[in-house]
């Protein structure tokens, strides 16, 4: 019997009711954990900074110039003066006498030097100040479009479009510290028949919810990624095969309390996982090929003991077919 589905929000309630307590809490309380430590972003936030900063140097730069056409103004006006005053407080004998004639046309062309100055002034100053927030707030939408185009819209995980700079990032930090590095490759079961049986709609919540279940066994230090359609992407950083086991477990764990929930009548959602330990030499698609290959050969080995519509996440199978390191 098909379960209808009203909205995301209405069956993830029905799953914080009816999941395991512990195992669920646990699991939201990682994605929040997870989602405000500094994202594994495409672009790195650093470099922004960077060239943000740079540029209000330069207006910085610009800003001193202002106060050097105030210094210059500053020392003609004085220069005229004691053009003016000089000749009346020194050429006089016997007593300092200050006797100062002005003719009207210097005294007015100082005072418009001195207001059209000072007007310039404060006009380019309130202009910086204009340029200084429009390149920040540019800077920032910048950045929110570029973390956009990197994220999936339905999963609010990075998408493949990521994978490559991300994996640059990963793959060279564990080379320049020497740490263990692997991938996960993750694929939905029978997702086919999950669309053909419930509807897209559920599909798609299906979706979010194991890119949810994903978010939350990781550390904030590694990174989920959609790789594509029901297939997903984990690199954990820092991590050897005997890590990934664990992560591996804490996704099973996951995985069973929200099939306990019901969330889908008569069908049980089960996940094929492939795994890939990066060594010093390995390219990203060699990577990929590794657990693809592995991802493949556990479901195969699954798949005659499996129910159909059933099954659950067999950690044993998958971890007899990662093979040697090499």
């Amino acid at each position: 019997m098909r379960k209808s589905l009203w909205s995301r929000s209405r069956k993830s309630a029905s799953l914080k009711r009816t999941c395991g307590a512990t195992s669920y809490l646990r699991l939201r309380n990682q994605s929040v954990d997870n989602s405000t430590k500094p994202a594994h972003a495409g672009h790195d936030p650093d470099n922004v900074l960077a060239n943000v900063n740079w540029e209000l140097r330069r207006l910085e730069k610009r800003d001193g110039e202002l106060w050097l056409i105030v210094t210059a103004t500053g020392i003609l006006a004085g220069a005229g003066l004691l053009a003016v005053l000089l000749p009346a407080a020194f050429l006089k004998s016997g007593s300092l006498h200050f006797e100062i004639t002005v003719s009207k046309e210097l005294a007015c062309g100082l005072l418009v030097l001195l207001t059209l100055a000072n007007t310039y002034i404060v006009s380019r100053r309130i202009e910086f100040r204009k340029l200084r927030q429009k390149m920040i707030s540019t800077a920032m939408q910048n950045e929110l479009i570029r973390l956009q185009s990197f994220t999936d819209p339905l999963t609010e995980i990075y998408n493949r479009r990521s994978l490559e700079e991300l994996a640059s990032r990963f793959i060279g930090q564990a080379k320049r510290l020497g740490n263990p590095l692997t991938f996960l490759l993750i694929d939905v079961d029978r997702f086919k028949q999950v669309n053909t049986r419930f509807g897209h709609l559920t599909g798609d919540f299906v979706l979010t919810e194991i890119a949810t279940l994903l978010k939350g066994s990781i550390r904030g230090t590694d990174v989920a990624i959609r790789y594509g359609g029901d297939e997903f992407l984990i690199a954990l950083s820092n991590t050897d095969a005997a890590g990934a086991a664990i992560v591996v477990n804490r996704i099973q764990a996951f995985l069973n309390d929200w099939n306990q929930s019901s969330n889908l009548d008569d069908f049980t959602v089960s996940l094929s996982i492939g795994m890939a330990e990066w060594t010093d030499g390995k390219t990203l698609d060699e990577m990929l090929d590794l657990a693809d290959r592995n991802m493949y050969e556990e479901k195969l080995h699954r798949a005659p003991s499996s129910a159909p519509g059933h099954g659950t996440l067999a950690t044993g199978a998958w971890l007899s077919q990662t093979g040697p390191k090499s």
